[in-house]
């Protein structure tokens, strides 16, 4: 192993996982929603909010609907 690299004379290139990385939004929820994202990840050992992102993109991918009833 060197002691020192030049990184002057390397290629640039854009990277290949730009199209899939995340964007930091604002939303509110239910503090009972976030209090069961947060049991799962106590039991999973991941974030919470990689649980409501897993989630969520399951919902999407399988293009789930919510059935809405207004009592």
């Amino acid at each position: 192993m060197r002691d020192e690299y030049d990184f002057s004379k390397m290629k640039s290139r854009k990277n290949p996982y730009a199209k899939k990385l995340k964007k930091q939004i604002t939303i509110r929820l239910a503090v009972e929603t976030i209090d069961y994202f947060k049991g799962l990840a106590e039991e999973s050992g991941l974030p919470y909010q990689t649980l409501i992102d897993l989630y969520l993109d399951d919902c999407a991918r399988n293009n789930k609907k919510m059935e809405l009833k207004w009592d």
